[in-house]
């Protein structure tokens, strides 16, 4: 019987190198008659999560088009499957193969996977024991983490303008510079920080100095360290942001902070509340004076506190009443007030945050506003439309640098979202902006709703037969444009994984 095999091996898993997993399963199939095909293998790969696993992401493609050619997986055991931390994701990338025909054998397990009541049972409580190890494996990690930031070491990280990382060994002798990606070669050793050239300590003092006692804004500050020739550590121009970094950050003043953000078990990223935070104080020594700092976070805070809604709107009053105007530019000028993206995460959009107050601006801004949306939304569009290709059998991936879809390696494709206007008399119509500087092979135009939140229809477009750059369309259009538009992708899912076409194309 025709087979194929999958192993892994994570950082924290050394003992299961993948070149054992194989030996073991090489033995299980030779003494029951399967002939492995190809391996498919994730090398220091963790097995929390399917993301970045392409060996197994390409494998449950395989199984799902269809077409594989072997009729058997297998596995060392339900950990390197996956450590799930909900054990039924385990079991429904099974069950996906199950459904294909395709058996899982976990060849290092005491049990059949037979599909017998004590083989479930047995997987079941498998599944569970391997998603709760790394739930334990995670804190007792954190745990010496943090018993290591309270000792004075550096976790992780660089190092950051002004300051430099030391390597020492377990003495606390130093045994050099680490250079930036360089990284301890023993497990006994240890970095910390210390403060870098004299030039760049000056100029960190200088920041704090022109921020509390002159005034500066982190804006002005970067400009003016720009105009004197000033890098920063990755050799950039200083912008406000990287300014802000430097005087919010405690390693300035000799504090060793740790879990600002945290992102356990690769579930969701947290952003801990300052109490939350690990440290060390007067862990490396100091190159900005505590009593500079500490001024400088009361700025910081009282500029960043929590403003109420009314608040926010007072302050877009006052901004009007000063400027005559309004603009997310004018908005974002204001060092005292939270940029023009948080008042439309506020209020969902500055066009509602400006009838709020009463304004209305000369021109007519919403198209600007469904823009935005429709820019956040295509990401999602095309995720969407390669899902579709791969789970009726296709292969579909994008490409980072022209964001084109590859489809089964034979042919490109553009997703272009078609704003809906309306005319004077109340008529839709559409315009559709083809790239006819990438040429893709094929387009597909998504006509959006009304109200520009949903897809209305679909138009596939092959290049073949458009040489022209743009598209106008109406609600009804001829017949040789309505041969190309469609309800649903099902006619190109089809087409892509080379089944048989819906009789209603």
């Amino acid at each position: 019987m025709p087979a194929v095999a999958y192993v892994r091996m994570s950082t924290d898993h050394q003992k299961y190198s993948t070149e054992n997993q194989l030996v073991v399963i090489r033995n299980y199939a030779a003494a029951r008659g399967l002939q492995i095909l190809r391996v498919f293998e994730d090398s220091g790969r963790s097995g929390l999560r399917l993301d970045g696993r392409e060996a197994l992401q390409n494998l449950m493609a395989e199984v799902q088009s269809g077409q594989a050619d072997f009729k058997a997986i297998l596995v060392y055991d339900v950990s390197r499957w996956g450590r799930f931390q909900d054990a039924d994701e385990g079991a429904y990338h099974e069950h996906v193969c199950s459904r294909a025909g395709i058996r899982v054998h976990y060849c290092g397990e005491q049990f059949e996977n037979d599909g017998s009541i004590g083989s479930n049972l047995l997987k079941t409580v498998k599944r569970v024991m391997a998603g709760e190890y790394s739930r334990e494996l995670s804190v007792k990690v954190f745990a010496g983490q943090c018993r290591l930031v309270e000792l004075g070491y550096r976790q992780g990280g660089a190092a950051g303008y002004g300051l430099r990382r030391v390597l020492i060994d377990e003495h606390g002798n130093p045994k050099g510079e680490l250079s930036r990606g360089e990284q301890k070669s023993l497990q006994t050793d240890r970095v910390i920080l210390v403060p870098g050239p004299k030039e760049e300590q000056r100029v960190v003092q200088r920041m704090y100095e022109m921020f509390v006692n002159e005034g500066r804004a982190e804006r002005e500050i970067a400009e003016l360290l720009n105009a004197e020739g000033h890098r920063t550590d990755l050799d950039r121009p200083w912008t406000r942001a990287t300014v802000h970094q430097v005087l919010t950050n405690e390693k300035y003043i000799g504090n060793n902070v740790f879990a600002k953000v945290s992102f356990k078990l690769k579930q969701r990223r947290v952003v801990n509340p300052r109490e939350m935070w690990i440290r060390a104080e007067g862990a490396y020594t100091a190159i900005v004076d505590q009593v500079l700092f500490l001024r400088a976070r009361e700025i910081v805070d009282a500029r960043s506190r929590h403003f109420s809604d009314e608040e926010l709107l007072d302050a877009l009053r006052a901004i009007l009443q000063r400027q005559g105007m309004l603009s997310g530019l004018i908005i974002d000028e204001e060092d005292d007030l939270p940029s023009s993206s948080a008042y439309r995460s506020r209020f969902g959009s500055l066009l509602r945050a400006y009838r709020l107050i009463g304004y209305e601006p000369d021109r007519d801004y919403s198209y600007i506003e469904v823009n935005r949306a429709l820019r956040q939304a295509h990401p999602q569009v095309v995720a969407e439309i390669i899902a579709g290709v791969i789970r009726h059998g296709g292969s579909a991936v994008r490409e980072p640098d022209t964001d084109l879809v590859r489809v089964n390696d034979e042919f490109t494709l553009s997703i272009v979202l078609a704003r809906c206007t309306a005319t004077v008399a109340g008529s839709l119509r559409w315009r559709i902006r083809l790239d006819t500087g990438l040429v893709p092979d094929i387009t597909i135009a998504v006509r959006m709703d009304e109200v520009n939140e949903a897809p209305r229809d679909y138009y596939v477009l092959p290049s073949i037969d458009m040489n022209f750059g743009k598209l106008k369309l109406a609600e009804q259009n001829g017949l040789a444009l309505d041969a190309y538009r469609f309800d649903t992708l099902d006619f190109f899912y089809a087409l892509a994984s080379r089944a048989r076409i819906p009789e209603v194309a």
